[in-house]
């Protein structure tokens, strides 16, 4: 998991970056159910972040006006944003897929990622429902999918989903090789919760502002606490599978991998560096063409191997072993 951090301007954006926020995301919080900043204060931002990090750009809740949303996208897209995130709520299906497929084309060329998104609370509200995201992303072409929330009433994302719902809408995200994310008033008190379903990003804003306030400014203080947290329990220092071996109890001896009975051939995936579904993404195309090799896959997040194995069990392929080899480092091996 990165963390994706929500800011107005550039003196938010240089706080988050202290903090460790591997995306800064702008948007305009002052326009109703989220908006998005001027093209300046949007340009601004990207300009102060440095290559290694990411800056992406909101548009809220758009309008059911394809060219008009297109035209916001492609500005996205010529100032270089790495993503832009396109919700909806008053839409139907078919509304919503019309401009996701303008975005997509206004994209054509560019490094920019078009990234879907729907809202949590959306079927309390009578809106375009959640359950349908993946559809529509996969439709629309998507690069990756974002589940928010619009209700300022204190409510976050788990009050509107259950963690087992998100857990099977990220999965089934990652193996359709989007990147995923979960935002909606999350605190650090919802990580271990986040820490199981694992998305690629979690998104904070008032978890990271001063006295816990979103309408106060992002503190770098709060970003690099919430950052720490996450991290723990990315690298396994905090077990939040209960109940289930923690990877740092297996194997951790340093031998090598039992590869007793092994007579056919051996692949091995580097996943080091890449997120969850580009992992899994690598995994479902190995065995598409070559069901009898082994593979052996390296990765440096502990959460990331929980997915690992459940995409295994799902679709009748058998973990072998697993070892932690580093701190930084561990691995599995997948019988197809």
């Amino acid at each position: 998991m990165i963390l994706m951090v929500s800011v107005q301007n550039v003196g938010e954006a240089l706080q988050a970056l202290k903090g460790g926020a591997d995306i800064v995301d702008v948007k305009n919080l002052q326009e109703a159910l989220v908006g998005s900043a001027e093209p300046q204060i949007v340009a601004d931002v990207l300009e102060s972040i440095p290559t290694e990090r990411h800056g992406s750009v909101t548009l809220g809740v758009v309008p059911n006006q394809a060219g008009t949303v297109a035209m916001s996208v492609y500005t996205a897209r010529i100032l270089d944003a790495t993503s832009v995130k396109v919700g909806f709520m008053n839409s139907t299906y078919d509304e919503a897929l019309e401009v996701l497929l303008a975005c997509k084309r206004a994209l054509v060329g560019s490094e920019t990622k078009l990234i879907g998104s729907l809202f949590a609370d959306n079927g309390e509200l009578g809106a375009l429902d959640v359950s349908h995201l993946i559809k529509l992303c996969e439709e629309s072409e998507c690069d990756g999918f974002l589940i928010d929330t619009l209700s300022k009433d204190g409510r976050n994302l788990f009050d509107f989903i259950s963690e087992s719902q998100l857990h099977e809408l990220v999965i089934a995200g990652k193996e359709a090789r989007m990147s995923t994310a979960l935002s909606g008033h999350l605190k650090i008190s919802d990580l271990d919760e986040l820490a199981r379903i694992n998305p690629d990003i979690v998104g904070v804003r008032g978890a990271v502002c001063t006295k816990g306030n979103r309408s106060e400014a992002v503190y770098w203080e709060a970003v690099a606490d919430f950052k720490s947290e996450l991290f723990k329990r990315e690298q396994g220092e905090i077990n939040v599978h209960q109940g289930e071996h923690n990877i740092n109890d297996l194997n951790t001896n340093g031998q090598d991998l039992d590869t007793k009975g092994i007579e056919s051939g051996w692949v091995v995936i580097d996943g080091t560096g890449k997120t969850c579904a580009g992992v899994i993404a690598m995994l479902s195309e190995q065995v598409k063409s070559d069901t009898d090799s082994v593979i052996e896959i390296i990765m440096s997040d502990v959460l990331s191997s929980y997915d690992v194995s459940l995409w295994a069990r799902r679709n009748g392929h058998i973990v072998l072993s697993q070892r932690r080899e580093s701190p930084e480092k561990l691995r599995m091996l997948v019988r197809p």
